[in-house]
């Protein structure tokens, strides 16, 4: 299904000035041109409470404030003025302990560099089409983690919303997406 982006805005928070001009014109091929860029997470931060972005790309490594440190901000700091926003992280790494720490920061894709103009766009597809629903513990807020459903689960739910839909404002920002 192709999607109509005309009305997105992106926000690249990435320190490789080449990548960022990838990235643009990637996402305007898509269909977006709203698109801001960052230098690091820090100048990221206040650049997503500026413009208010519906997706956010963002790189792992960057000084002095890193992709990761980025997303727990965007997720969990009281200033911070959409905790559901979809954030992609993209890296050169791809251990399993990387996706790992990447996922439990809260991020909602991973993206594996080198990419190419298919990955990423099934990385925004998959956000759109199979949303998942927020999380909150004490030491977590995020996507659910849990990628996979098993139907054959007959034991008790573990949270009260197990059996709903997303979140309003996680599925807000998905529909908006569409």
């Amino acid at each position: 299904m192709a999607y109509d982006f005309s009305d997105v805005s992106v926000l690249i928070v990435e320190d490789n000035q080449p990548m960022v001009d990838l990235l643009k014109s990637l996402l305007e091929a898509y269909g977006i041109t709203d698109v801001h860029s960052a230098k690091d997470g820090d100048a990221g931060f206040e650049l997503f409470k500026k413009e208010l972005p519906d997706l956010i790309l963002s790189d792992w490594m960057m000084k002095p404030v890193d992709g990761i440190s980025f997303t727990r901000r965007v997720r969990n700091d009281v200033s911070s003025p959409n905790k559901f926003v979809p954030v992609i992280l993209m890296t050169g790494f791809s251990e399993k302990r990387r996706v790992m720490q990447a996922r439990d920061a809260g991020v909602t894709e991973f993206l594996v560099k080198p990419f190419n103009a298919r990955d990423l766009y099934r990385r925004i597809v998959q956000i759109i089409e199979r949303p998942r629903q927020f999380v909150r513990s004490e030491d977590f807020f995020g996507p659910d983690r849990r990628r996979k459903r098993e139907s054959s689960y007959t034991g008790p739910k573990r949270r009260e919303e197990d059996d709903s839909n997303d979140s309003r404002a996680a599925k807000q920002t998905a529909d908006k997406l569409k």
